[in-house]
């Protein structure tokens, strides 16, 4: 366990690892952020089904998830490219809902099955939908940013060509 953390702590001083860092606190916001709407109009306001409620709650905490890696974590500003970023992004969080939307139907149907009460029900559908997210986590963190590194390397080779004809 010692050195398992020793390696965790120099790959921190490393430009990758702080990359990962960040990556992983803008997950736990977001993560955060879902866990408290869907805790509310699922569990407290009971305004949708465990679905519906899910997609609004992870929706919700799509829009900061975006901004936050876009500018802290991969360092971008300006505005964004549709192609190479927006669509990029939300077809992988919407992939990610889809896998959560499903675990949320298997944990609504399991506690119907079972009889549980509403409370029960409710820490199910977040349970399933943490876990969702919690093992699609890693390969989005590879995804994005070897595509956020292809648009830095297309950007700078844009930016020479623009030099060059200068």
């Amino acid at each position: 366990m010692v050195d398992f953390v020793r390696k965790l702590w120099r790959m921190a001083g490393t430009p990758e690892g702080l990359k990962l860092i960040k990556y992983t606190t803008v997950s736990a916001i977001s993560a955060l952020t879902s866990i408290i709407v869907l805790t509310l109009v699922y569990g407290v306001l009971q305004l949708w089904s465990a679905v519906i409620s899910t997609l609004f709650a992870n929706i919700v905490a799509g829009v900061p998830s975006y901004i936050l890696n876009r500018r802290w974590v991969w360092g971008k500003s300006g505005r964004s490219h549709w192609w190479r970023e927006v669509l990029p992004f939300w077809v992988m969080s919407l992939t990610g809902i889809g896998f959560a939307l499903f675990t949320a139907t298997l944990a609504k149907d399991f506690a119907a099955a079972h009889g549980f009460q509403h409370l029960a029900k409710t820490v199910l559908v977040v349970g399933a939908n943490i876990a969702a997210f919690g093992i699609v986590w890693l390969l989005k963190f590879l995804v994005l940013n070897k595509l956020f590194a292809q648009i830095a390397d297309a950007e700078l080779h844009d930016e020479e060509l623009a030099e060059r004809a200068n």
